[in-house]
Parts: C-alpha cells; structure tokens; sequence
C-alpha cells in the first residue's frame, strides 16, 4: 500500500529474507515517486558491492542509480534537504544509528522508505529492522520461495562461509527457505558438498 498525504513526513519498511523482491519493491516505489516528479534521492551501504558499486540492483536486475555511504550518518550529511524522498537499501549493513536518521528524516517532512533483511542467517531479528518497524507508518513484508520445497520462505540460509553476523553475498551463498526447511547457521553437509566439489 502506498501512502498518500501532504507534508508529514512517514517511514516505509520493505523487510523480508533475501530474493523476496525487497529491492525490487523499494525501486518502484522511487520510481512512482519520481513520476509524480517528487525530489528523490537514494542511497545504500559501500559494503554492498555485489551487482554494482553505485546502484541499487533487485536480483532480478531491475536499477536505479544510488549514493554510497559507509554509514547511517553519513547520509545526513550527503543529504539535500530539498529531497522529498529518501529511499536506502539494505539498512542491515547500516548499523543501529539508522533508527534515529530515518526518525529524524521523517520528523523533517520527508517520506523514508527502508528496506532491508529482517532476520539474520541463524534466523534471529537483524538490527536495525525490529526498532524501525516500531517506528514504522508502514511495513510490508515480502516472502520468497523455499527452494527446497516451494512453500512461502521467510528465512535466508547461509550455504557456506564464516560466522559472522555480515557476509556480503547473493544466490551462491544464499538461499531462500521456508520455516520447515530452514537450518540456523551453515548447513554442516552442504559445507561439506561445497568443499568438495571445488576440489574436484
């Protein structure tokens, strides 16, 4: 649902696990605010370089041309207060100080609309998402599907790489699964698979 009002400012949140057309969704909602020839800008975290330094890119290769920040608060700082809508992708990368610039940003006048991983590869919430959906005028979550299933999938499995909480990837470290078939953290076996068959 899109929200139609006057000069109040609002927070959008587009959360979900990863292929559920986040990206995809925040785009057009830009798009739309672009047509309607609203003053947009966009940015999204320098770690995300896995399509494109200085786009945002849905995995279905939809783009939309995007200023990188390292930070939250760098976007308070590379913003232009004529903007009227301020659209980031993947907040999961921007740490915690981005509740407070998004309320800030909202509490301006300005329409925020946020999208990111709600939760982590171990299935927990990922921060900031929890607090900006409390924040939030309007939330929508996207599901993907499971690909070991089909059914509606709302968690990302890790396939392979470290433990840390931030490991930049797409559909060759990622999958999409369903609640039944999600297994928190990294698949023992298919680490195994994976090492494997690199060897081979």
């Amino acid at each position: 649902m899109d929200i139609i009002t006057g000069n109040v400012g609002w927070i959008e949140v587009i959360c979900g696990p990863m292929f559920s057309g986040k990206s995809e969704e925040l785009i057009r909602r830009l798009r739309r605010a672009m047509i309607a020839r609203k003053r947009v800008q966009v940015f999204k975290p320098v770690i995300d370089v896995r399509y494109s330094d200085d786009e945002i890119v849905s995995h279905g290769d939809l783009r939309m041309k995007s200023e990188v920040v390292s930070d939250a608060g760098e976007i308070m700082s590379r913003l232009d207060w004529r903007s009227e809508v301020v659209g980031v992708d993947e907040v999961n990368f921007m740490g915690p100080a981005m509740v407070e610039v998004a309320q800030r940003l909202a509490d301006s006048g300005k329409q925020v609309i946020i999208s990111g991983l709600d939760t982590d590869y171990l299935g927990r919430p990922f921060a900031p998402i929890p607090d900006l959906l409390a924040h939030a005028e309007s939330i929508t979550k996207t599901l993907a599907i499971c690909v070991r299933c089909g059914n509606p999938a709302k968690h990302t499995q890790r396939l392979r790489g470290s433990d840390d909480l931030i490991v930049v990837g797409a559909a060759d470290m990622y999958e999409a699964r369903c609640r039944r078939c999600f297994e928190p953290g990294i698949p023992k076996q298919q680490e195994l698979e994976f090492i494997k068959a690199r060897r081979s």
